[in-house]
């Protein structure tokens, strides 16, 4: 009789996991990178590893998301660092009365003029109302702001209102052609950055164009396919040239891509010109390769050569990449 007790008390607990609305879901990626370095400075050779896991959880109209993320720090300032596994992204989201609530932790996500950042104690809240979204968004450590989006003759509109600006985003397509602009004002003087994207496709090639400004007191700082132009000891300047993708003040980029689909891989092209002042330009080229293996993998080939007038050095790189989503 107790084995039969313990039998049914251990399929009981079985059943309630097996129902759980649980989803679990990630990514990792390995990169080996050569690093050819004209002049004095040595060539360098890194392994690099990222991985991240997600998990999410759903009861009714109420979900909990927690995103764990591990990036390896050779690439920073000690090759033999050990990488951590953080978590991320941990927050509630549910709906009351037709109001979307988020309370939590999260990324806000990059674009063409700023990196992203993540804070603790944030709030969200959001509806729409005839087409037209209103979000208000606070924290702990964040000034309130209030973020108002909506489509008008299929142009996409929105404006957010933040404590020191506002930031002003338009997008829409015309005949084939997709077009976007994104402006972030802030009250500061000189401080203004906006971005203007041009794509579309011909003849089985997506073209894409950027052009992205920044004023005297800005600088660019985003992660995205025009250059990942953030970093995590980097500060704003008008004196830090070490890096090329380390802008300072006042610099421009104008970025094209040119893609399509080749024996099976999808190759890639990118020139990214970046406009100082002083002389201090960084001109570079990227091609990319990327196949789908039949293990589940991709494979990913970069080659990049830089040119960059206000750097002790120029160099080249190839980077070799595995990467894996399940």
């Amino acid at each position: 009789m107790k084995k039969q007790l313990l039998i049914a008390a251990v399929a009981a607990t079985m059943t309630s996991v097996a129902m759980a609305d649980i989803s679990i879901s990630g990514a990792a990626k390995v990169n080996y990178t050569h690093v050819d370095n004209d002049g004095s400075v040595n060539d360098s050779d890194t392994f690099k590893q990222e991985m991240d896991l997600k998990i999410a959880g759903k009861s009714g109209d109420t979900s909990v998301t927690m995103n764990f993320g591990g990036m390896d720090s050779s690439s920073e300032t000690n090759n033999d660092a050990v990488s951590t596994f953080n978590l991320e992204d941990a927050y509630v989201a549910t709906s009351i009365e037709g109001v979307n609530v988020k309370v939590g932790q999260w990324d806000n996500g990059n674009n063409e003029l700023r990196a992203s950042s993540r804070t603790s104690g944030k709030f969200a809240a959001s509806t729409t109302v005839s087409g037209v979204t209103v979000t208000y968004e606070a924290g702990n450590a964040a000034d309130d702001t209030v973020k108002v989006a909506g489509d008008v003759a299929g142009v996409a509109l929105s404006f957010k209102d933040v404590k020191t600006g506002e930031d002003i985003s338009v997008s829409t397509t015309v005949g084939g052609v997709s077009l976007s602009y994104l402006a972030l004002n802030r009250d500061e003087a000189n401080t203004d950055r906006s971005v203007a994207t041009v794509s579309s496709s011909f003849g089985g090639v997506d073209v894409k164009y950027a052009q992205a400004n920044a004023e005297s007191g800005a600088c660019i700082s985003g992660d995205t396919w025009m250059g990942d132009f953030e970093h995590t000891t980097y500060t704003c300047s008008t004196t830090d040239n070490t890096n090329a993708y380390y802008l300072n003040k006042d610099q421009d980029v104008a970025a094209i891509s040119l893609k399509t689909s080749m024996a099976g891989n999808t190759v890639e092209f990118r020139n990214i010109e970046i406009d100082g002042t002083a002389g201090d330009d960084t001109s570079i080229n990227k091609f990319i390769v990327t196949r789908a293996l039949a293990n589940g993998a991709t494979f990913e080939a970069t080659y990049a050569d830089v040119n960059d007038d206000g750097a002790a050095t120029d160099n080249s790189s190839l980077d070799l990449e595995l990467a894996v989503k399940f």
